[in-house]
């Protein structure tokens, strides 16, 4: 499914002036974030925390898949869906958020489940995947795929207090490759067994939407052969070499 945000005439024109004077970005980067085309797996805490940042910083085309509706539960850290709006489709309801925040991007919206075969011939169409679900199996998928295709990514996840974030591009070390495979994976465990509090999630999607950005502008460095980590409760953060 296709949003066709109408292109008009930008009626901020400083809008993205705080985004412009970073020297690190400047006119050269914010164009390059004008042109940027990246796809969000997952409309959750993660996913839809990183869309909203994405599309408030100007992202030409930005997709966005989940095949979920809005649960109460969701409401306690997920914070673009409301109370009023229960049940309804959270790629929708996010696509509505994203516009109206910014009507000069180009929007894509999946209201589906995104198998490994669909993924394979959709990402392709991207700069830069984010992987924001919040499974395990879903973020194995990411990893196989988007290396198979040579397609750059960041899979972050949170549990409790803590996240861990890492992005992966072609001659790097992947999620599979960090984590392990299939049953033997040892990445953090699903939200909806361990719990979350609302910070953690807003942290690894922070994260997420720079990596983005940076990847995007080449501003930076990236969290390549790296696992980011850190624990609210301690408080601590630490990045580990990996590979």
């Amino acid at each position: 499914m296709t949003s066709n945000s109408p292109k008009t005439e930008n009626l901020f024109p400083k809008r993205y002036s705080r985004l412009e004077i970073i020297q690190s970005i400047g006119k050269e980067g914010l164009q390059k974030i004008r042109q940027g085309k990246v796809f969000i797996l997952g409309c959750g805490a993660l996913g839809s925390l990183s869309a909203m940042y994405l599309a408030a910083s100007g992202v030409g085309t930005i997709a966005i898949a989940d095949f979920d509706t809005i649960d109460a539960t969701n409401l306690q850290r997920q914070l673009f869906y409301s109370e009023d709006i229960v049940g309804s489709s959270k790629a929708l309801e996010l696509a509505n958020k994203m516009s109206r925040l910014n009507s000069d991007i180009h929007l894509e919206v999946f209201n589906e489940m995104i198998t490994a075969g669909k993924a394979e011939k959709i990402f392709t169409g991207y700069d830069f995947i984010i992987d924001g679900s919040d499974n395990m199996s879903t973020k194995q998928m990411t990893s196989s795929v988007c290396e198979k295709i040579n397609k750059p990514y960041c899979i972050g996840g949170v549990e409790g207090f803590a996240g861990q974030v890492m992005s992966w591009a072609p001659g790097h070390t992947g999620y599979c490759g960090i984590f392990g495979e299939g049953n033997s994976c040892s990445g953090i465990i699903p939200c909806a067994v361990k719990g979350v509090v609302g910070p953690a999630a807003g942290i690894v999607a922070s994260y997420q939407a720079s990596e983005a950005i940076k990847f995007l502008t080449g501003a930076g460095n990236m969290l390549y052969d790296k696992l980011l980590n850190f624990d609210l409760l301690s408080p601590s953060s630490e990045i580990f070499s990996i590979g």
